[in-house]
């Protein structure tokens, strides 16, 4: 409940309490409350774990985005798929971005005193007048004098930008992304995504056009030239779907710089094309045989293609890839990670499917066994009659079939 008369409100403050030497526990066990008084050893754990992050409430979003994708979910599925937060401790814990607009000045003195960084930013746009009609927030406070603030405190910041047509793109855009080169290096990295609708939403926004994004995409390779020149880094990058719709190239891993925001869909499709590159080399001397078929979303799968057409050219593997369209939340929806068992099973009803289903890992939640609409792997094989393998990598898919006992060199 405490130690060193700190009360505790999530696993950061036992963490940062718990480091030093001497410590007084308060605990409660069995409705009593005990009082303990202990010395540990450097860097010696005290074994306690917990079942949730937060003890005292998860922090909740007080905007009302139209293009919130949590508030265009379909009614009907899972609680926690509608919960908004806004919490600064799980941004700081697990990378969520968040929007600052809940802040008091608590929230403040504390990532001051136990320095939370880095911590992770939804700016969609530094002109105050615009970010509050995007958050449809007339109280939000000023981005710009909070990202500053920050900075001046040595925080760490990771930024995002969702783009929508009309609202924050062409001149306020280039704002934007100015104003946040500006507090480089306490801004590490801004992500510029393209707003995503559902067949749910019911606001005026609408999708980016394809010329419309390859200017955007054109515009940041001109930011990133420039910040290369005067930074050292390219600070400022595009969504992958931007590049595989816009038909551009995916840059080569170092022009990622470490890839600060994977997260966020901003360098997965390079780490996959390097991670087969290598794959690739070291599989030269082995043959495998099988059959089967890769379920993905619509964006990825022509890349997919040419590394399955060079999976059966080199190890002997025959996958089929099989791209599925998302019927469930709306076919402009195309990223893998978003599929449901309903469209998995509609894509592949009637195929000829081979030794097995490979779903894609990011289809389901965070312990791997549900998708968005409840259909859990065992219910996927109950419907295909055939193994379903959750894969989270090409790795994963060669190591599933040389498993199998399919290697035959």
């Amino acid at each position: 409940m405490a130690i060193n008369g700190h009360v505790l409100r999530d696993v950061i403050d036992y963490y940062f309490y718990a480091a030093d030497e001497r410590l007084e526990l308060e605990i409660e066990r069995a409705g009593r409350r005990l009082a303990l008084a202990l010395e540990r050893g450097y860097g010696e754990e005290l074994g306690v774990r917990f079942a949730e992050d937060v003890f005292d409430g998860l922090r909740r979003c007080s905007n009302r985005c139209s293009f919130c994708f949590v508030n265009q979910m379909p009614p009907g599925l899972r609680p926690s798929l509608y919960v908004k937060d806004d919490d600064y401790r799980y941004s700081f814990l697990h990378g969520n971005f968040i929007t600052l607009s809940n802040w008091t000045e608590e929230d403040w003195e504390r990532v001051t005193e136990q320095h939370l960084s880095p911590l992770y930013v939804s700016v969609h746009a530094t002109d105050p007048e615009t970010r509050n009609h995007l958050l449809c927030n007339r109280d939000a406070p000023d981005i710009g004098q909070q990202l500053r603030r920050l900075a001046g405190m040595g925080i760490e910041m990771h930024t995002q930008i969702v783009v929508m047509p009309g609202l924050n793109d062409g001149e306020q855009l280039e704002q934007t992304v100015r104003d946040l080169t500006a507090l480089h290096p306490a801004v590490a990295s801004i992500g510029v995504v393209p707003v995503g609708l559902t067949r749910y939403h019911t606001g005026d926004i609408r999708l980016l056009t394809p010329d419309e994004e390859r200017s955007i995409v054109d515009s940041i390779i001109r930011w990133q030239k420039e910040n290369r020149r005067e930074l050292g880094i390219g600070l400022v990058y595009p969504s992958d779907e931007l590049y595989l719709r816009t038909g551009h190239s995916i840059p080569p891993g170092q022009e990622y710089d470490g890839f600060p925001q994977l997260e966020n869909g901003i360098g997965l499709v390079r780490q996959l094309l390097d991670e087969w590159a290598t794959l690739r080399r070291e599989w030269a001397r082995s043959r495998l045989s099988g059959r089967g078929t890769l379920v993905c979303g619509t964006l990825i799968a022509p890349t997919l293609v040419g590394t399955c057409l060079e999976l059966k050219e080199g190890a002997g593997l025959d996958i089929t890839i099989v791209p599925a369209t998302n019927d469930f939340l709306g076919a402009t929806i195309t990223v893998s990670g978003l599929l449901t068992g309903q469209d998995v099973a509609h894509a592949l009803g009637g195929r000829d499917l081979g030794d097995a289903v490979l779903a894609p890992r990011a289809m389901f939640e965070s312990q791997g066994q549900v998708t968005l609409d409840e259909v859990t792997r065992q219910d996927m094989e109950a419907m295909l009659e055939v193994p379903v393998v959750v894969a989270s990598s090409i790795g994963a898919v060669l190591d599933h079939f040389a498993g199998s006992g399919h290697t035959c060199g």
